[in-house]
C-alpha cells in the first residue's frame, strides 16, 4: 500500500493482505534492524505507519548529526532499542 525510503539509510512499508494479518508494517535500518508489526483493521495500520514514520525519521536525523562521535552507533543502538519498546 505505501512504500517509503529515506535517504539516510531506512525504509518503511505497509502492506495489505499478509499471511499472518491483514495489514503489517515492516521498517528498517540497513545494517541495524528489521521490525515487523500486524494489524487486524486498516485504521490502525495506517496510523501506527505515521507514528512509526516519524519516529524512524527522527532517531536518522539525530543519528546523522551524531555521527561524527562514533559513527552514531550508540545513538542508533539506543534509538533502535527504544523504537521497539515504542512500537511492540
Amino acid at each position: 500500500m505505501r512504500d517509503e525510503e529515506y535517504s539516510l539509510g531506512a525504509r518503511i512499508s505497509l502492506e495489505r493482505d499478509c499471511r499472518s494479518a491483514p495489514f503489517a508494517i515492516t521498517c528498517g535500518i540497513y545494517g541495524w534492524m528489521m521490525h515487523t508489526r500486524f494489524f487486524s483493521s486498516k485504521y490502525e495500520a495506517e496510523m501506527q505507519y505515521e507514528g512509526m514514520k516519524s519516529a524512524l525519521a527522527m532517531l536518522l536525523e539525530v543519528a546523522q548529526k551524531t555521527a561524527e562521535i562514533d559513527g552514531g552507533r550508540q545513538v542508533l543502538m539506543a534509538g533502535v532499542s527504544k523504537f521497539v519498546e515504542m512500537f511492540p
